[in-house]
């Protein structure tokens, strides 16, 4: 279950626990990319662009588990 985000801040907290989970993982856990993904679907949509021009600048390779899949 997501949140929403209110402000910048809450997002940059969010792009926060995605590097360290790079960082020390490797990878993002499921659960976290569902929670972040309802998060976006749920907030301003303008935040959701915050979060992946943020995404992009300083954690490009979690851009992959965001991507819409059509089919």
């Amino acid at each position: 279950m997501g949140y929403r985000w209110r402000n910048k801040q809450e997002v940059d907290e969010a792009v926060v626990v995605v590097m360290n989970s790079l960082d020390s993982e490797g990878t993002l856990k499921g659960w976290l990319v569902r929670t972040l993904k309802q998060s976006i679907a749920d907030s301003d949509a303008a935040l959701g662009t915050y979060f992946y021009e943020e995404i992009k600048a300083h954690a490009p390779a979690a851009l992959k588990y965001f991507e819409v899949v059509e089919g």
